[in-house]
């Protein structure tokens, strides 16, 4: 599992952790079924605190992005809804609320998008 952090960022390094996965599990690079690396595993690869990475894994799998077996490992859930369609949802509802903040500041959809 091939998670990108930047660590200069201000976004918290467990916010990363989950948005890595959500976009790998959406470009199909990890599949329904597919074990991931253990809390442990992955602190050390990532050189973080495993605290950071069980915040990561417990906001996924309240997502139900993940499933924790006991003994077994961590999974990427079979019951996967469309993660895909599920992100875009929030990538517009994000535009949309960019958008009506620009119109607050005086400019029109169409000078929005012009500037685009």
């Amino acid at each position: 599992m091939n998670i990108n952090i930047d660590y200069g960022t201000r976004t918290p390094i467990y916010e990363q952790i989950v948005r890595e996965v959500e976009r790998l599990v959406t470009v199909g690079l990890l599949k329904k079924g597919e074990q991931i690396p253990s809390i442990r595993e992955l602190a050390c690869m990532l050189g973080v605190n495993p605290n950071t990475i069980k915040k990561a894994y417990d906001l996924l799998e309240v997502k139900g992005i993940i499933i924790t077996k006991s003994t077994k490992g961590t999974f990427i859930s079979d019951d996967l809804k469309d993660i895909k369609q599920m992100k875009i949802d929030s990538m517009i509802d994000e535009i949309k609320i960019k958008i009506k903040e620009l119109e607050n500041y005086g400019l029109t959809k169409e000078d929005i998008l012009k500037k685009l």
